[in-house]
């Protein structure tokens, strides 16, 4: 039940519903076509991954969209269009935040609104894709639509697609703005480095699962924000800081592998982590009856305890992480690393 003063606006998931519903009344998004992704509305709407959870879940229970395994969320077949016309067969998907992509102009015919190709329009139209559907849908191809060329086009400015990636990988890390001042204190230079790429990841999720620890592309921009989250452990050898940078990079790193996980496992499913755990309780139930896990039973509610949200992961993880390290750089000397 809504116990909001009635005069108060409405919250920011109703302000977004109401938007999507008018998009679909007016045929901007017709049957069969997706509305966005809750990693659109995030970026759109300046809202967090919850509410843009809550919308989709609303405009489901609306019977304004249903999810299609494999494909994503779709307007439904009860959604009406204003003037009951035919959808076009040429039209731009996405909302304000999102480029426009158009139906596939014929190869090599470019669009007016594309006047030319470089390679920084390249890399800028993967980020896009990669942001908007996964690494997964990203290919060659596909990028020469965006743009109505051919995708021999693209070879004149990229190698190959594994070279477009680290491309696109290296120019998000040049996104980030480095703080000025910069904290001196380590544990605090080496908190604000990791945070730094904890929001990268969030922005874009794919990078997490492209990155390597054990087999790294060269991408000075990422290297720069390396060097600057370790510019003030200076009493060990640059062996031993590597391998304390790479430890917390890889913490970073692994959890925000989750972020892509399970916008990949909603779009699979048609459900959210809230709806799939939902759908789990009663199994979860009867496990937890044989008496054999009192950890779990001692948790009531796990997603009120935060146990499952990636934020309080990542910052839980980060403070046990750096307490270790705290023994280990304040307590004891450099040594040679072998």
């Amino acid at each position: 039940m809504d116990r909001r003063n009635p005069s108060s606006p409405p919250p920011p998931y109703r302000r977004i519903v109401a938007e999507i519903r008018r998009r679909i009344e007016r045929g901007e998004l017709a049957e069969g076509d997706r509305v966005p992704s809750t990693r659109q509305i995030t970026r759109e709407w300046g809202v967090a991954m919850a509410t843009a959870t809550k919308v989709l879940t609303t405009l489901r229970q609306e019977g304004l969209v249903r999810a299609v395994p494999g494909v994503g969320t779709v307007v439904a077949a009860t959604g009406v269009r204003a003037d009951d016309a035919p959808a076009p067969r040429t039209r731009a998907v996405g909302g304000p935040g999102d480029s426009p992509r158009l139906a596939p102009a014929a190869p090599g015919r470019p669009s007016p609104q594309t006047p030319g190709l470089n390679r920084a329009r390249i890399i800028r139209a993967g980020i896009r894709i990669a942001d908007a559907e996964g690494l997964r849908a990203l290919s060659m191809r596909r990028i020469a639509a965006e743009f109505g060329v051919s995708s021999m086009a693209l070879y004149r400015h990229v190698a190959n697609k594994e070279e477009l990636v680290m491309l696109m990988a290296d120019a998000t890390f040049a996104e980030i703005e480095l703080p000025d001042p910069a904290p001196r204190h380590w544990r605090a230079r080496m908190e604000a480095g990791a945070r730094l790429q904890w929001k990268l990841y969030q922005r874009h999720p794919w990078v997490a699962q492209y990155l390597s620890l054990t087999r790294p592309q060269p991408m000075p921009h990422a290297m720069v924000v390396i060097e600057w989250t370790m510019a003030t452990v200076t009493r060990f050898d640059p062996l031993t800081k590597l391998r304390l940078a790479l430890t917390l990079i890889n913490h970073v790193r692994g959890t925000a592998v989750a972020l892509e996980e399970d916008l990949e496992a909603e779009q699979r499913t048609g459900m959210d982590a809230e709806q799939w755990m939902e759908s789990l309780g009663p199994e979860y139930e009867r496990i937890l009856r044989s008496g054999s896990f009192p950890m779990y039973e001692g948790i009531n509610d796990m997603d009120d305890a935060g146990t499952l949200r990636l934020d309080a992961m990542f910052e839980f993880g980060m403070a046990r992480l750096l307490d270790g390290y705290e023994v280990f750089i304040e307590g004891k000397k450099a040594a040679p690393a072998h």
